[in-house]
């Protein structure tokens, strides 16, 4: 599946910004600092986005959790 396939349902972050699609869930990772980048959480998250973008089907809905834990795991929704 292309990194633009969107997630079922948005992810909500704070100032109603969502993430729509894959490529957007990647971007906001790559986004935070590097060793925030490096902790387990998200390091689970990206490696569900790949497996997502590499085989698609049920992987959309796992990176979409893993993407949801990881943004739950210390409250960060900004």
């Amino acid at each position: 599946m292309p990194w633009s396939t969107p997630f079922d349902d948005p992810i909500a972050l704070g100032g109603g910004r969502r993430l729509r699609t894959l490529q957007e869930a990647a971007d906001y990772i790559m986004q935070l600092p590097e060793a925030e980048q490096q902790d387990a959480r998200w390091q689970t998250a990206i490696e569900t986005l790949i497996n997502a973008a590499e085989g698609g089907g049920g992987w959309v809905l796992f990176a979409r959790i893993g993407m949801l834990r990881a943004l739950n795991a210390d409250g960060r929704r900004d």
